[in-house]
């Protein structure tokens, strides 16, 4: 038997990036999972298909109350239980945060629908399922962002601050569920690729002289899951740059 063999896992945002390590760590430890994105169709069904462990494709934006709410009901619906909730999916665009005529209310209301209302429709609709699981878990994917005044976007900022706060508040409310989170520096993924500029100011000035790579989240995913007596937790994962600053 795998570490998390007749598990089932929900994997928001797992075509790519961070989300796609997190489902393919746990599906190679044996866990079901349902991988999603909104847009990234082709990218998620291959990402599904490659998976050694029973998976899934459900296309949802979890933005739309509708969609976040739909996407827990068909994974119960597919596996018949709910165990792992990886709250992943995200939404950004780079805005100076002395821009304030950039910063729209379009940009600060898509910001929050994903990266906040999202994860709580989600983690809403998830929670009487997984009070029937015998380990249930929920990981929120955050941002240093939400810690110190950073970012690709003060609402973007603002969204990450939300989710560390709601993590500690669904801990405490909700419990056994434990309910924690990473918080991330930056990240080499395939949004961040042109970023150059930043990733090479990031290796200079953290102690760990790197930025992050998508399985250093994901390691850091599988040990809040695997720590059964940590909830409540935001899990800086930065490499130290946070302690430079």
């Amino acid at each position: 038997m795998s570490e998390f063999s007749g598990r089932v896992a929900l994997v928001t945002g797992s075509s790519s990036g961070i989300g796609e390590q997190v489902a393919r760590r746990l599906s190679g430890l044996g866990a079901s999972v349902a991988v999603n994105s909104a847009t990234s169709v082709d990218a998620g069904e291959a990402v599904a298909e490659s998976l050694p462990a029973p998976a899934t494709y459900i296309r949802a934006d979890i933005g739309n109350q509708d969609e976040a709410e739909s996407l827990v009901d068909d994974t119960v619906a597919r596996f018949g239980r709910l165990d792992i909730v990886v709250n992943n999916a995200g939404w950004t665009t780079v805005v100076d945060h002395d821009d304030l005529d950039g910063l729209t209310d379009d940009i600060l209301r898509r910001t929050f629908e994903v990266n906040v209302f999202g994860t709580w429709w989600v983690t809403k609709r998830a929670i009487p399922h997984l009070q029937r699981s015998d380990d249930p878990n929920v990981v929120i994917v955050s941002s240093v962002a939400g810690l110190r005044p950073i970012g690709s976007s003060i609402a973007y900022a603002m969204s990450k601050a939300a989710l560390n706060h709601l993590t500690v508040l669904l801990a405490k409310s909700y419990g056994p569920i434990r309910v924690n989170a990473i918080a991330p520096g930056l990240v080499a993924t395939a949004w961040t690729k042109d970023w150059d500029a930043m990733h090479a100011a990031v290796a200079a000035q953290a102690p760990v002289a790197r930025s992050a790579m998508p399985d250093d989240c994901a390691e850091a995913v599988l040990g809040l899951i695997r720590t059964r007596y940590a909830t409540g937790e935001v899990f800086v994962v930065d490499g130290g740059l946070t302690q430079t600053m």
